[in-house]
């Protein structure tokens, strides 16, 4: 990774203050140019398709490279059963999150509008029946994994790449060529998506362009109790990430806000945990002093399972349904919203659209119906992008922590200006 002194600069502007300027003149042009401004959103488009070109081979080669660096077998189940049980507590602490802001601002109650003219729109007809857990679970195991990276199933390509890295450390100096190999091919691939992260103003010009264009501010207005629930619940989410840093790694948050300025805004601006993971990864390891191998094992791991916005989203949404419809939900519905929302963050890392993919889980598991799911599909894409800064932020959060928690930080990084 280049050192962050080497950021690459346009007319002497940092990355963050051309992703800002991006998104300033993305918002004013697709004011101004209104339905127009859709023909825009090719130039976010065709950054996502080379982002979505490299990201399984980073995924894959990630993981195996960050599991290569950890020698020792009993320190990588160690940093891997300290992650995968994080991810999944903090999760289920989103959800709750989530659900305790529906109770308290009962958005669903607010909402005036003619229940009897509602209709399932073709993008939520069209979408397939979630799996049951055990399709979900059984579905982790790829039967062919060149397929599971084809088809972009990222869950089965992290499996595969676990299995793939503990292997190659069992064998140990049988395999050193491949070892070499794998990490030279990794690089590659770091360094094409550094190439391609400097199109992201770009990027974030066209999507806030067509957002801005396509949508306006109506359908803030629409349903505008929901959009500050949404809100409030990632802002209390975001500051429990400052609040763990502070009591579990006993480190002063601020300089965490600070430097993960830059990944946030583009989360923000792509809506792609994906898209981002990149630019989370060099900002760990060359501004917050996190360790490569840390980093390498434990943000692809977050960014395909790890999605705390997603799961307070889901949480709020079956909240609002329940207020909307007028279904009250008892103590077993919501220890059950508490699972399959959780399970649905889960199973929606990667998928287009795959937090309305797994709502229809989410509600059917409490007796609610899916009709409603249109009322948000306007405001889901600008909702997204809230919750994947959410995402990507505890992701880099905790690894931070473990790394800490590993002694492998280096402290001084951390806290240099």
């Amino acid at each position: 990774m280049a050192a962050a002194s080497s950021e690459h600069r346009v007319f002497g502007l940092t990355l963050l203050q051309q992703v800002l300027i991006g998104l300033v003149l993305g918002v004013a042009t697709g004011y101004w140019l209104g339905e127009k401004a859709a023909d825009l959103k090719i130039l976010g488009t065709v950054f996502i398709n080379l982002i979505k070109m490299v990201v399984v081979p980073l995924i894959f080669l990630a993981l195996v490279s960050g599991i290569n660096s950890m020698q020792d077998p009993k320190n990588f189940t160690r940093v891997g059963m300290k992650g995968l049980s994080t991810y999944l507590l903090t999760a289920m602490f989103a959800v709750v999150i989530g659900i305790c802001a529906g109770v308290i601002f009962e958005p669903g109650l607010g909402v005036q509008i003619d229940k009897s003219h509602l209709e399932t729109p073709a993008a939520v007809a069209n979408v397939q029946a979630p799996p049951t857990v055990g399709e979900f679970l059984l579905g982790l195991i790829p039967t062919n994994a060149l397929r599971a990276m084809t088809e972009d199933h990222f869950l089965q390509v992290i499996v595969f790449a676990i299995f793939f890295g503990i292997t190659m450390n069992l064998l140990g100096d049988k395999v050193q060529h491949a070892r070499i190999v794998v990490q030279e091919t990794a690089s590659i691939v770091f360094k094409m998506i550094e190439l391609i992260v400097r199109l992201a103003p770009l990027a974030v010009f066209g999507f806030m362009a067509w957002s801005v264009g396509t949508q306006g501010v109506e359908i803030i207005i629409t349903l505008a109790r929901l959009v500050i629930t949404v809100l409030a619940a990632c802002l209390v989410q975001y500051l429990v990430f400052g609040v763990l840093l502070l009591v579990f790694g006993r480190l002063n948050p601020l300089p965490f806000y600070r430097k993960m300025a830059v990944t946030q805004m583009m989360a923000f601006s792509t809506s792609s945990s994906k898209a981002t993971l990149t630019t989370a990864m060099k900002q760990l390891q060359t501004r917050l002093g996190v360790s490569e191998s840390s980093t390498n094992f434990l943000m692809p791991l977050g960014a395909c399972i790890n999605m705390d916005g997603t799961a307070i989203y889901l949480g709020i949404c079956a909240l609002f349904f329940s207020q909307f419809y007028g279904i009250p939900l008892d103590t077993h519905d919501y220890f059950v919203l508490i699972l399959t929302s959780t399970l649905g963050s889960i199973g929606a890392a990667g998928i287009p659209s795959g937090s309305i993919i797994f709502m229809g889980m989410v509600l059917s598991s409490v007796g609610l119906p899916l009709e409603g799911i249109g009322l948000i599909l306007g405001i889901d894409r600008m909702l997204d992008m809230v919750r994947t800064t959410i995402n990507i932020t505890g992701d880099a959060a905790i690894t931070l922590l473990i790394d800490r928690s590993e002694k492998k930080l280096n402290e001084d990084d951390y806290y240099s200006a």
